[in-house]
């Protein structure tokens, strides 16, 4: 589990140290930095991913993504009492990324590229530095694998410093490069680790979604991020998964209700029965709020759990009465992954904050800054960035 994100310098993350539990709930109003936060666990999960720097240069390169306010906001500038500027920079370019895991802490460093003649790739950002380190906070003498630009070393059994790349790219994170159980199994285990992150934002639920369609018949114990393989992920769950609690998640939401998967030359299409009806509705007949319950009951209750599982706005044409059942589901999952969603809905705000292992993360802005409120820095677990 994550115990702490720490995120440096993106968009209006000037500064952020977030603690988290195994139940996390982030609101706050428009603007406030909510999407900045997801974003910002997407990009760190990208690392793994080796898509990070690619990321970075499709939201339109470092300069787009980096915090745009002064360097320093002082107290005067906070009180009105002077005007917000700038000066001249006095630390280097940087974007910062990294988390406190239980096992594992990991940070990677995002800077400028150095001006190459001859390159067209001026947008991409290059990776400074990374390092795991065992523990919480951060020291040198915790240190496990460490990158300072293209030069990786590890610890080996003796606990000796040992190089086993010197000619790593700029824009490769070592997560994606390193493989070996036995020179860097630390590296090996975070990426595995973060590879299993899920993310889920708005299901398309529109006539032509392939929500849909009927799917493929296979096996699907993760459900897509997409959620085109909603019928196969059902009866996957159904058949190796928790058939009990799929039932009555089912049943709190659409009391009497039951479904049942139909296939028919090699796919899967899903019909749902409701108390009253002669026959049963397809996938393509269910109104937009049915359908998109039925995704988030196969995606949280999942025979293969995450350690995190990522939901941004999961209410969106939900019924009122449908949120009271989704968070009771969102706890059912928490017993067994991480979770972590964004929502603007008091009606499911209001139950998730009664579960015992909620932590409620409240943002607010002050001078285009992303704040937590109610949390001072000392309220806050200790970070330190590892230094390039």
């Amino acid at each position: 589990m994550i115990s702490l994100l720490a995120v440096s310098n993106y968009r209006s993350l000037k500064e952020t140290r977030l603690p988290l539990g195994r139940l996390n709930l982030v609101t706050g109003a428009n603007g406030s930095g909510k999407s900045n936060l997801y974003k910002a666990l997407r990009l760190l999960s990208d690392t793994a991913l080796g898509t990070a720097t690619s990321s970075i240069a499709a939201e339109g390169g470092l300069d787009s993504v980096l915090w745009a306010g002064p360097e320093t906001i002082s107290r005067a500038m906070k009180k009105g009492q002077l005007p917000v500027q700038g000066g001249p920079r006095q630390k280097p370019v940087e974007l910062k990324l990294g988390f406190v895991g239980d096992d594992f802490s990991y940070a990677i460093d995002f800077g400028m590229p150095e001006p190459v003649p001859g390159t067209m790739f001026f947008k991409d950002p290059v990776i400074k530095r990374e390092a795991i380190w065992y523990g919480g906070q951060y020291h040198p003498s915790r240190l496990m694998v460490d990158r300072r630009g293209p030069v990786i070393k590890a610890r080996n059994q003796s606990g000796a410093w040992q190089v086993i790349d010197h000619h790593l790219h700029s824009f490769d994170s070592m997560l994606m490069r390193l493989a070996d159980p036995h020179l860097a199994p630390e590296a090996l285990f975070l990426r595995e680790s973060i590879r299993s992150w899920r993310f889920y934002d708005h299901f398309r639920t529109d006539r032509f979604s392939p929500v849909r369609e009927p799917h493929v018949a296979t096996r699907t114990p993760v459900l897509s991020h997409d959620g085109s393989d909603l019928a196969a992920a059902w009866q996957t769950i159904k058949e190796i998964g928790d058939a009990a609690a799929l039932a009555d998640a089912l049943d709190d939401a659409f009391p009497g209700a039951s479904v049942t998967i139909e296939e028919s030359r090699g796919r899967f299409a899903l019909l749902f029965h409701q108390p009253g009806l002669l026959r049963p509705l397809s996938q393509t007949e269910l109104s937009d709020g049915t359908l998109r319950y039925l995704l988030w009951i196969a995606a949280l209750l999942t025979p293969r759990p995450p350690e995190l599982m990522v939901l941004n706005e999961p209410e969106t044409s939900l019924h009122p009465d449908l949120l009271a059942p989704l968070a009771r589901l969102m706890a059912k999952c928490a017993e067994s992954t991480q979770l972590w969603v964004t929502s603007h809905a008091a009606g499911l705000i209001r139950p998730l904050q009664d579960e015992p292992n909620c932590q409620h993360i409240i943002l607010t802005k002050e001078l285009s800054e992303t704040q937590l409120q109610g949390l001072r820095v000392l309220d806050l677990p200790p970070w330190k960035w590892p230094g390039r």
